[in-house]
């Protein structure tokens, strides 16, 4: 690799042990991935709880501040393991809780901001179209690439790390034009009518592009972030999905041509009535019409999404046993707390939970209290739900899962 002389001043010890361990294994990354030079970076955006990145990612989070790691670009965090101000209210452990609380603890040492929410977009972290970041979170990174229009690889903890600390990322992957044209085009015919039916598909173009480009058209220019927000969050997580193309709403695709580039588009899928209601069906993987949970925000809501909760719960109740979580960041939830969602939320027996989610609290805490059964019009979270907290889902509408909060039946 071509470093400069700043770069090989950190690759040497100048700057200190944490920026030249994070020097060696940005540099070890770089030629993996053929990278010609090093980039410079805007923001990191790193995982934060701690069953997420396990032992070993803890013990090098930990090295690194030892070490005297400081961030060099604005810095925040994702989601951590527990509920700060309420974990115990609903179960956490002192130990899991205090296991949280160290690892946080580096962070602040390091100077990261503690953001812990999987979409910083909504909170005032937004990258500028063309600005190269480094960011963690397989929701966050196809919004930043497809919505936003600036760059990002699928980071994990230590390359998201190591460029916070260096300010530098190697020039491979996403960051080069030629890496970012399409590959193959979805062709949207269904009538996409509610924010679920963008995560459906989602999960039908993880499926069929798996680690490619798809390029969607097709899509209304009425789409909103809350709608492609779950659908890129579906995307990554049924695939792994870093940048897909809508036509027109995609910074560098105002056209079909545009998208493509250079490429001709491999294959061609359609997406119309027909795969809309088979995908939506198959997501739902729960055989028992009880529902004991319901479960919004993954990714995180927006205060439009927490309105819309709102309104649907005004002057009802959830039926006893079941519980609504509404998964928000911390400014958020201030804000729909002025706006007074909060009281209404809360008068239904449902609560807005901040700083964390059930994929990033320890494995089978859901189950260990009870719940068997969760709603929820994430298609991400139905991925995850089961393999990590025991609980079988039942995907669908808002609509329809606050339905089942206050029944607690899924029809």
């Amino acid at each position: 690799m071509q470093l400069t002389k700043e770069e090989n001043e950190m690759l040497d010890g100048k700057y200190g042990e944490a920026v030249q361990k994070s020097m060696e294994i940005l540099v070890a990354m770089g030629e993996c991935y053929d990278a010609e030079k090093m980039i410079t970076v805007a923001s990191a955006h790193l995982l934060h709880g701690r069953s997420n990145t396990g032992k070993a990612g803890a013990l090098f989070d930990k090295e690194m501040a030892d070490r005297g790691g400081k961030c060099v670009i604005f810095t925040d965090t994702n989601p951590s393991g527990i509920e700060p101000w309420a974990w115990k209210d609903i179960g956490i452990s002192e130990e899991a809780a205090q296991e949280q609380m160290d690892y946080t603890n580096d962070f602040v040492r390091m100077g990261i901001f503690l953001a812990n929410t999987c979409t910083p977009y909504l909170i005032g972290n937004v990258p500028r179209v063309g600005e190269h970041v480094a960011w963690s979170e397989s929701s966050a990174v196809p919004f930043v690439n497809s919505v936003l229009g600036a760059r990002t690889n699928r980071e994990g903890e230590p390359g998201s790390l190591t460029a916070a600390i260096t300010g530098r990322t190697p020039a491979f992957g996403y960051h080069l034009d030629q890496n970012r044209y399409g590959d193959l085009r979805i062709s949207v015919t269904a009538k996409l009518k509610e924010p679920h039916d963008y995560a459906t598909l989602g999960h039908f173009a993880g499926k069929v592009a798996e680690d490619r480009v798809p390029v969607l058209t097709g899509i209304p220019p009425s789409v909103s972030w809350d709608d492609l927000k779950l659908m890129g969050a579906a995307a990554a997580t049924s695939g792994s999905i870093t940048l897909y193309h809508v036509v027109g709403i995609t910074p560098e695709a105002p056209t079909e041509e545009a998208a493509f580039g250079p490429k001709k588009p491999r294959e061609t899928f359609e997406f119309g009535e027909k795969e809309l209601r088979e995908t939506e069906e198959s997501l739902s993987k729960a055989t028992a019409r009880e529902v004991d949970m319901v479960i919004f925000g993954c990714p995180h809501a927006s205060i439009g999404e927490i309105r819309d909760i709102a309104r649907l719960l005004s002057g009802k109740k959830l039926k006893s046993g079941v519980e609504l979580w509404i998964l928000t960041p911390r400014m958020i939830w201030l804000y729909a707390e002025k706006m007074g969602y909060l009281n209404i939320i809360e008068a239904a027996g449902a609560r807005i939970l901040c700083d964390s989610c059930p994929i990033c609290m320890s494995q089978g805490f859901l189950k260990g209290r009870g719940h068997k059964t969760v709603a929820t019009n994430s298609a991400k979270m139905t991925y995850y739900i089961y393999p990590h907290q025991g609980l079988l889902p039942y995907y669908g509408s808002m609509e329809r899962c606050v339905e089942a909060a206050i029944s607690g039946i899924w029809r």
